[in-house]
């Protein structure tokens, strides 16, 4: 299945994409696609309806982020072969973790919105995971057991912010509209091998990065694992697995980052694709 949430900001509903592409509002038979409604029971009861009965939706519908009422959004650095290689960093031992603050997140095609000053403001897409049952000290061979499904995630780095006031990771990245999640919420039974997804992102059309979840350092089952072992994941965490190489902050000679008036488009396959407009704060 193929969950969404669509409808202005703070007034999302929950909604599914069916076979023909339509939209059709699920706000009858939950109250949205939140920690309470992400457990198995539940979407198996979603994945017996006859989605045709559902009342279709306009298709210029806004998209909100796919998981609404987000626990924790728990990020891993560094975590492709070729990104840390650009980066200029030794891969890691064991995975670099760090919490992207719950304001930042937002629609897929919301605007980016540059902080005030900001000159080196990046982009990161990335494979996202969605708890849907509670994962303590889990096991890599049950941890997949605990997804309700996968989504697109650009995880947009500030990187002077991130690198250069003071060490903390997580100034560049929290900053407000810097997490758009989406455009669906793809669950486990579409997405057979999650470690065998191709990931890309363009700015104005040129595309940056172009990668595939095989070049993880560490997959997603060893990451649910991990985690867990440093804090109890619940249903509606997110985890950002890492990006590929091309990066802004890794171009040669020189970097280049977002400016004004770009626009980014990046994807996954059979994840969906989000566009997001860039402009400076006021």
């Amino acid at each position: 299945m193929r969950l969404l949430r669509f409808g202005p900001p703070g007034e999302e509903k929950p909604g599914l994409l069916d076979a023909q592409g339509q939209i059709r509002d699920l706000s009858g038979v939950i109250p949205d696609l939140h920690p309470q409604t992400l457990g198995p029971d539940t979407l198996e009861r979603i994945r017996q309806l006859n989605a045709d009965e559902l009342p279709a939706v306009a298709p210029d519908v806004r998209l909100g982020a796919c998981v609404g009422q987000m626990g924790k959004f728990v990020c891993v650095g560094l975590n492709y072969h070729k990104h840390a290689q650009e980066a200029g960093m030794a891969a890691p031992a064991e995975p670099i973790l760090f919490l992207k603050a719950n304001s930042a997140v937002q629609g897929p095609h919301d605007d980016v919105i540059l902080p005030r000053g900001s000159v080196k403001s990046d982009w990161e897409v990335e494979l996202g995971v969605v708890l849907g049952t509670r994962a303590s000290y889990v096991s890599e061979a049950e941890a997949l057991s605990h997804v309700a499904g996968y989504c697109v995630v650009n995880d947009l780095s500030e990187r002077e912010y991130q690198l250069e006031r003071g060490g903390t990771w997580d100034k560049g990245k929290g900053c407000d509209t810097f997490g758009p999640i989406g455009p669906w919420l793809v669950t486990p039974d579409e997405v057979p091998d999650p470690q065998n997804l191709r990931l890309w992102l363009d700015v104005d059309g040129v595309r940056q990065q172009d990668g595939n979840t095989s070049g993880m350092i560490f997959g997603v089952a060893f990451l649910i694992s991990y985690i867990s072992r440093f804090m109890t994941l619940h249903p509606g965490d997110v985890i950002a697995t890492g990006t590929p190489e091309g990066v802004g902050m890794g171009h040669k000679p020189q970097p280049i980052y977002l400016r004004d008036g770009q626009t980014m488009r990046l994807g996954i396959d059979g994840l969906g694709e989000q566009r997001q407009r860039v402009r400076t704060g006021e």
